[in-house]
């Protein structure tokens, strides 16, 4: 059995801790005066963002960056430090895994199975997170789109993922965004099930074999079709 599993808003708590830092970031914002800054995270402009295949590949930092050469034509380097300086302790500060990891994670180990991480974004942003975490452990093989030039939003890694592990025949993905985790999963067999949970959790489901609420209900998932 090989399970792939997304990374961020599946096993951690990414959104609230970005939505956290930003918080925190705020004040400074405003003491800059960068209120075409506030006005583009309070209308969501960064939902363009979504769709954008380089995205899938930066790191906060890299992110923030395209923000603001979008807004501002004039950029001084040492304020962008300084913001992201805080915005980076902050971030890491609130990051936590979600309760029901550890003993999903656990669980699978003791089944036997094959873990595999696919995740997007830089990979020194992902490799950090999982250290901070303390699940690096945990997979058998770790899938940056930073890594590999390829994203989510296309099925290259989930690909990848199953050519490493050539030997299991059922396979399982589970993370939180339908159009990117579910349908990578659906392009290569596996059986799909979405976490609603995190920043895509009010989204409609279109590639999903099971939505759930959390890890313990794919569990649930899991052994029902091992069984069938």
């Amino acid at each position: 059995m090989l399970v792939i599993l997304d990374l961020d808003d599946t096993l951690c708590n990414t959104w609230e801790a970005l939505r956290l830092a930003l918080i925190r970031l705020t004040p400074i914002i405003i003491m800059k005066r960068k209120f075409k800054l506030i006005a583009y995270f309070l209308t969501k402009r960064y939902e363009k963002l979504e769709s954008i295949r380089d995205i899938h590949l930066l790191d906060f930092e890299g992110i923030f960056n395209r923000i603001m050469e979008d807004i501002y034509r004039d950029l001084d380097k040492e304020e962008i430090k300084e913001m992201l300086d805080l915005f980076d302790r902050a971030f890491f500060a609130n990051l936590k895994l979600y309760d029901d990891v550890l003993p999903f994670l656990n669980e699978l180990k003791q089944m036997k199975a094959k873990l595999a991480l696919v995740t997007d974004s830089a990979s020194s942003w992902q490799r950090r997170k999982l250290e901070v975490l303390g699940i690096q452990r945990y997979f058998d093989k770790i899938i940056v789109s930073g890594d590999t030039g390829h994203t989510k939003l296309e099925p290259y890694n989930f690909y990848l993922a199953t050519k490493m592990f050539p030997k299991e025949d059922k396979i399982f993905v589970i993370g939180d965004r339908d159009d990117t985790d579910m349908k990578g999963g659906k392009a290569i067999g596996a059986t799909t099930i979405l976490v609603k949970r995190g920043y895509f959790k009010g989204r409609r489901a279109k590639y999903a074999d099971y939505i759930v609420n959390n890890l313990y209900e794919a569990l649930e998932v899991i052994k029902g079709e091992l069984k069938a």
